[in-house]
């Protein structure tokens, strides 16, 4: 059976509201209802006994025994380490002191960096390439906060793949854009909170054309998670416009270097193509 996480992610917006409470602290604390009874998850989540057990069965679930066995074995794949846990303790003492800051955001990226890529199934992470490499037409959307995000992204994939476009909200034509995407076209959204609006509208009409979404999002009920094909779940600090942009671009050259690696001899002669044009365009940069 697929993990809870993309298990509750497709059947979210199927839940009754009080499940839905439950979904969500099942996401937040997998560790608590591994070793909790559904009569515990019910008063922990100020719903009930049966709420929790009718969510399991809407899940797909024999039960909640059932729920809570696919979660002990998922937690023991992955291990219980928490990086962030490891975070707090080491650098805790240290926020109290300015001349340490350098060092203490240091240690927070890499604990969340570390999180984010370690969380990362290799299975997913091959889909995600495959994606790339084998759609016709690529399309990067990220707005306000994640528009530097989405506009790395796209110029790295135009020099590693080519034919990738980056939505530009106030320049571009969304419904020109949509209206030529098919099932061989590929959006990649990048959407974080504040969850931009016009982010979540062209990734449904994306959607409805046919296109395959990769999500790039913080977590698996944003509003992207329902839309998306593949959903990668980024750990950052709040907000992560401000404090999480390492985690992000780790993930993003993650992706890149995937691609990359994966049409090695195409990517080479992409680049010295690249480099020669960049050559003839700017003369005035030779020795």
């Amino acid at each position: 059976m697929e993990p809870i996480n993309e298990v509750i992610r497709k059947n979210f917006n199927t839940l009754t509201n009080r499940q839905k409470i439950v979904a969500k602290y099942i996401l937040n604390h997998p560790q608590q209802i591994a070793f909790q009874k559904a009569k515990e998850v019910g008063e922990l989540t100020t719903t009930s006994e049966t709420t929790v057990i009718r969510l399991c069965y809407a899940l797909g679930y024999n039960g909640f025994s059932h729920l809570q066995k696919e979660i002990q074995t998922t937690l023991l794949e992955i291990g219980q380490t928490d990086p962030l846990e490891k975070y707090r303790v080491s650098t805790g003492a240290l926020s109290q002191n300015n001349d340490d800051l350098i060092k203490q955001i240091k240690e927070g990226d890499i604990a969340f960096i570390a999180k984010t890529l370690d969380s990362l199934d290799g299975e997913l992470y091959k889909k995600i390439i495959d994606a790339i490499l084998y759609s016709k037409k690529r399309c990067v959307v990220g707005m306000r906060s994640s528009y530097a995000a989405a506009n790395w992204l796209a110029y790295s994939l135009n020099i590693v793949k080519g034919s990738t476009h980056l939505y530009r909200g106030e320049i571009d034509d969304a419904i020109s854009l949509i209206s030529d995407m098919d099932k061989e076209s590929l959006v990649i959204a990048i959407s974080f909170p504040r969850y931009a609006q016009e982010t979540v509208s062209f990734v449904k009409a994306a959607k409805k054309k046919g296109a395959k979404i990769i999500a790039i999002t913080d977590n698996e009920i944003s509003p992207l998670g329902s839309f998306a094909d593949l959903l990668v779940k980024v750990y950052t600090p709040s907000p992560t416009g401000l404090n999480g942009m390492a985690t992000m671009f780790s993930l993003l050259n993650v992706i890149v270097s995937g691609v990359a690696s994966s049409k090695w001899e195409e990517v080479q002669n992409r680049i010295n193509d690249y480099e020669q044009t960049s050559g003839q365009f700017f003369p005035f940069f030779e020795q």
